[in-house]
């Protein structure tokens, strides 16, 4: 497959190469030009579903430029928009035509109006905000209307900047009022009163603002041109990307495995930037003090003054969160629960170790099972013997069988996918053999990817965790079992919903003479997954047999809410026969169902996901400071009877195999690790259920006594 996409981009390059284009800078119109006519020939021929370029594309992409550029309505005005709506139905025209006039005009207005804006802040500043009066801003932006001349702009700069001083004049106040308190604000000791408080917020504010406008003074015009770009990609589907060069150096960084920084993946959103994973081992992994959906609003340097990132571009953002290994970053964050809370990091090199899979044994009574938990499919691409999840995961399996399980979960909670290979390889080790999953590439028919080994290496009771943040090749080895009848799926509702497959191709590859200096890569969306049912797992994922609310039931984080995904549909199944191994599959299923029903903590989890909701829902935001203490005290005490969650002792043990029991004595970090993941395994309501599952299975279920022999 991967030879015909090959042939594919190999003809995409000859015909592209018979382009002359002059020799120009970076800077001037030529190299853009380049660049946009490469990127959309490459989407045109590559992508697995090319779109038209009609009035419709223009549209689209003419919102999404403005709302990149300007998310929380700032700098533009409506004369503005007015002016550039002549452009609205021809940029498909443009991009056909190899024009860029749309994006000159915008960025040029725009560089005009971020100075206007500089003269605007300075001037709301030098006022005193009235925190008694009552009045509210809506930080539903997208439903805002653009401001109709200067003095609606200074209006609205006046209530977002009285917004972004309230939390800093609430806590320099509280120490005036609360003198004995102990101080947690390391840069104000001191005790304020309203008159100084007040003043002393707006200065900080100022200061967090020239910062960021010198900071956007630094971008050059092509780092606003790669917006452009990406916005015209994104309108193919949310995984389809341009790596500017600079941007093609962090990702293949990425794909190596390593990760300097502070260990997220951020999203792009108008109130800050959202943190959608948690990369294990890294140093908000080791804090514990965020959580996805958790969003950075704020960014200092090691004790500086924090920069104010609501509204900057994402990358931007990300520059200033990233940093050398050891450095101190200080994120100013609103939880997930509304509450607003100042975490320092040390960034740091993440640890790959963690990235693999491990395992522990679960005690109960008498009985004792295993648990394996992957956090991605991981592969050495340059060598593949090397070390990859599946391989991990058969020693994983024989160890456990070594130590005597009579059951087996794979907690596929959070992973993202990764390798196909190893997907089907991994599902191997759980049936004879037969079909694991369906590829389909662009105008092509379908390949069935098959496990033709028939040995299996473990024929017992098993059980599949997966929440809302398990996507791609999680769905893929989630699905196959659920299909196959072999495992019982149990978490949220359904996964996340990526079903498609991405290739990067190096945009210098494509001509045959290049005196353009680098041109980046893009990531390109070429083929889509389908189950062997026939299903695809786009946006539908896979549907849990046992479900089990958590605290983001209600929270969009899945494929459905990235934008312009591609959409769901079937393909005729593959030929398989269901695992004959269980018996009274559905009774077990329902056995389960009962149980969560009558849970109080499963109650509590899904009382705290309708409240994150209803949090998260809430977009009209006081200016008065009474209101605001009210409302933040009613928060901290909602947070605070939720905090109820980690007490739950759900009575199992959990150890560590005994090989890592013998490097615990050179180890005491790695110790350390395994003692907090058992600690927060006991905690973990999933895992009892799932442990009740696997009893289930054993002693009502499994035909076969016997586990059969192990592959090699």
């Amino acid at each position: 497959m991967k030879r015909n996409l090959a042939y594919v981009l190999l003809l995409m390059l000859v015909a592209v190469a018979s382009c002359s284009f002059t020799n120009k800078t970076f800077e001037n119109d030529d190299k853009d030009k380049l660049l946009l006519d490469l990127i959309t020939y490459v989407l045109e021929k590559g992508h697995y579903e090319p779109k038209v370029l009609n009035d419709e594309f223009s549209v689209n992409v003419f919102e999404d430029f403005i709302d990149v550029i300007d998310p929380t309505k700032r700098y533009f005005v409506a004369s503005d928009i007015a002016e550039f709506e002549k452009y609205k139905y021809q940029i498909d025209d443009e991009i056909k035509n190899t024009d860029i006039t749309f994006f000159n005009v915008v960025y040029e207005r725009l560089m005009q109006r971020m100075g206007d804006a500089k003269e605007i802040y300075k001037e709301v500043l030098a006022t005193p905000f009235d925190y008694s009066e009552n009045e509210s801003i809506s930080i539903k932006y997208d439903e805002e209307p653009f401001a109709a001349n200067r003095d609606e702009l200074k209006e609205r700069w006046r209530k977002q900047l009285k917004y972004a001083t309230l939390g800093t004049y609430d806590s320099k106040i509280v120490h005036m009022d609360n003198k004995d308190v102990e101080v947690t604000d390391e840069h104000d000791h001191a005790a304020h009163t309203p008159k100084e408080a007040e003043s002393e917020s707006r200065e900080s504010t100022e200061t967090t603002l020239d910062e960021f406008f010198d900071f956007v003074n630094d971008l050059e015009r092509k780092d606003w041109f790669v917006q452009y770009i990406n916005t015209i990609v994104d309108e193919f589907d949310p995984h389809t990307f341009y790596f500017a060069p600079e941007e093609k150096e962090k990702f293949d960084t990425s794909m190596s495995g390593k990760f300097e920084g502070i260990g997220a993946r951020l999203q792009k959103k108008s109130e800050g930037a959202k943190i959608v994973e948690i990369i294990s081992g890294g140093p908000v992994w080791r804090d514990q003090r965020l959580e996805v959906g958790d969003e950075i609003i704020k960014v200092g340097q090691n004790g500086q003054e924090p920069i104010n990132i609501v509204g900057m571009r994402l990358d931007d953002a990300i520059k200033l969160i990233k940093g050398a290994q050891g450095t101190i970053v200080d994120l100013t964050v609103r939880k997930v629960d509304g509450s607003l809370d100042v975490v320092s990091l040390t960034r740091d090199v993440v640890e790959l170790e963690e990235s693999y899979a491990k395992s522990a044994t679960i005690i109960r009574g008498q009985e004792k099972f295993g648990i394996i938990n992957l956090p991605k499919f991981y592969v050495d691409f340059n060598d593949y013997s090397e070390r990859n999840a599946a391989t991990d995961v058969a020693k994983e399996v024989e160890r456990l069988k070594e130590e005597g399980v009579e059951g087996l979960i794979l907690d596929l909670r959070d992973n993202g996918g990764g390798s196909l290979k190893t997907v089907v390889e991994m599902a191997g080790l759980f049936i004879k053999d037969g079909p694991i999953v369906q590829v389909q590439s662009k105008d092509k028919g379908k390949d069935v990817y098959d496990d033709k080994d028939e040995r299996i290496q473990w024929d017992g009771p098993l059980v599949i965790l997966v929440n809302e943040l398990s996507a791609s090749a999680s769905e893929i080895l989630a699905a196959a079992m659920q299909d196959y009848k072999r495992a019982i799926v149990i978490g949220s509702k359904q996964t996340f919903g990526k079903g498609t497959v991405q290739n990067v191709i190096p945009l210098n590859n494509m001509l045959r003479s290049n005196e353009h200096g680098d041109l980046g890569a893009i990531k390109i969306t070429t083929q889509k997954f389908y189950r062997i049912n026939g299903g695809s797992t786009q946006l539908e994922g896979v549907k849990s047999d046992i479900v089990v609310p958590d605290r983001y039931s209600y929270i969009d984080l899945g494929e459905r809410d990235q934008s312009n995904p591609l959409g769901w549909d079937k393909i005729s199944p593959a030929d398989y026969n269901t695992w004959d191994g269980y018996i009274n599959y559905e009774k077990t299923i329902a056995d389960s169902e009962k149980r969560m029903q009558t849970s109080q903590q499963i109650k509590l989890i899904e009382e705290n996901a309708k409240w994150l909701k209803a949090e998260q829902d809430e977009t009209e935001i006081s200016l008065n400071f009474e209101t605001y203490k009210e409302e933040k005290e009613k928060d901290k005490e909602q947070s605070e009877y939720f905090k109820r969650l980690t007490d739950y002792d759900s009575k199992l043990t959990f150890k560590s195999l005994g090989y890592e029991e013998q490097l615990f004595t050179k180890d005491s970090v790695l110790r350390e690790k395994r003692n907090r993941w058992h600690k927060n395994l006991a905690k973990d309501v999933y895992v009892e259920e799932a442990v009740n599952v696997l009893e289930d299975l054993k002693i009502n279920n499994i035909k076969q006594g016997k586990l059969a022999s192990v592959k090699n």
